[in-house]
């Protein structure tokens, strides 16, 4: 299906895990908390919560953990996989990928549940594959990605939670994706977006920058290898204007000549299809977008695509007052699923007692 971007959060890095005793609990009411939405809404909309900054924030905070670090992406996705295992088929619901090494495996996990369930993988591969590419090469924001997991339902439909890190600021920033309405990867595909820090950013996912998606696209297949890389050559003495937020002095044009000629053989049609090709990565396209804007004059867009900040605002205003109509909402939809919940009747106030301070 087609995707479209739903939020960014930028989290503050805090070390360790969660305990074991906190996370079998987090397990056992997100799997039930999974199984009430499910059953009274579909698998789909799941999806669409999760794929919801806000939602995913607000899930994490009713399971314990801390609003604000950047360990509730890892441990909750973590607690959903966990949770859900052994009820995918019946649920419609399936979760691959997670943390590290483990995000290296999203493909192959897609493909096995593909099989076991006779649902086609293709696109669903392609899907976690591109989201990638795009918050790490497309997006250069400092972040490295690090945590990548996938959701998806028996129609095919997706969601991505994915997280970046950046070791200088000691921050991460979550991205989210759901697999609707937008038809391209590429082309502004963020409708709500988490942030606390703001910062100088390549955006050529930014409506703005589709003059140098193309014109990008077009020096990779137009332009000879050699052209292009003669072209870098002269950049490496050039004074860059003062906004701008990629330099030269990592440029290595000589490194460059290998990927270079596969795009020009290789011809991609357009910015998405030389996105996706193997070996094309942040240098390449860094490279590329100083060309369009130094050489050609069109320049991409430096926008950093953080919009909002923090789940349901501060209690003291800061960084902006609670909205208490969203935040009702959350309570009200969690209480009915734990309402739902298979947990004992100790857990299960435990919990409603927890949501009541929540309202007060």
């Amino acid at each position: 299906m087609p995707a479209t971007r739903t939020g960014i959060a930028n989290l503050p890095l805090h070390y360790g895990k969660a305990p074991r005793w906190l996370f079998d609990r987090m397990v056992k009411l997100s799997r039930e908390i999974t199984i009430a939405i499910v059953a009274d809404f579909g698998a789909e909309e799941m999806l669409r919560r999760l794929s919801d900054p806000y939602w995913f924030q607000s899930l994490g905070c009713i399971l314990g953990f801390d609003w604000h670090s950047s360990g509730v992406t890892t441990t909750l996705c973590g607690a959903l996989k966990e949770g859900i295992k052994g009820l995918e088929p019946d649920l419609g619901l399936f979760i691959a990928g997670g943390k590290g090494r483990t995000s290296r495996q999203t493909p192959s996990e897609i493909e096995r549940w593909g099989e076991k369930v006779s649902l086609n993988p293709v696109p669903l591969v392609y899907a976690s594959r591109m989201s990638a590419k795009v918050d790490n090469a497309a997006v250069q924001d400092g972040y490295q990605l690090y945590h990548h997991t996938f959701l998806f339902t028996l129609r095919g439909s997706w969601a991505v939670i994915q997280q970046g890190m950046n070791e200088i600021n000691r921050y991460a920033r979550r991205y989210h994706w759901l697999g609707e309405a937008v038809s391209s990867f590429v082309n502004e595909p963020h409708s709500a977006i988490l942030s606390e820090a703001r910062g100088q950013v390549l955006n050529l996912v930014a409506s703005e920058s589709n003059p140098a998606r193309t014109t990008i696209a077009d020096i990779a297949t137009e332009q000879k290898p050699q052209d292009t890389l003669s072209d870098l050559k002269k950049l490496k003495t050039l004074n860059l204007p003062s906004h701008h937020p990629i330099g030269v002095s990592d440029l290595h044009p000589d490194s460059l000549s290998k990927i270079l000629l596969s795009t020009y053989e290789r011809r991609p049609r357009d910015f998405e299809e030389l996105l996706g090709l193997r070996g094309v990565g942040p240098k390449t396209i860094r490279a590329l977008s100083l060309l369009s804007e130094l050489v050609y004059g069109v320049a991409p867009s430096y926008r950093d695509p953080a919009r909002y900040s923090f789940a349901h605002g501060g209690k003291d205003g800061i960084p902006y007052p609670v909205d208490r109509k969203t935040y009702d909402q959350s309570i009200e939809l969690l209480r009915k699923a734990i309402h739902k919940t298979k947990l004992g009747i100790r857990e299960k106030n435990e919990v409603g007692n927890q949501l009541k301070r929540l309202v007060r």
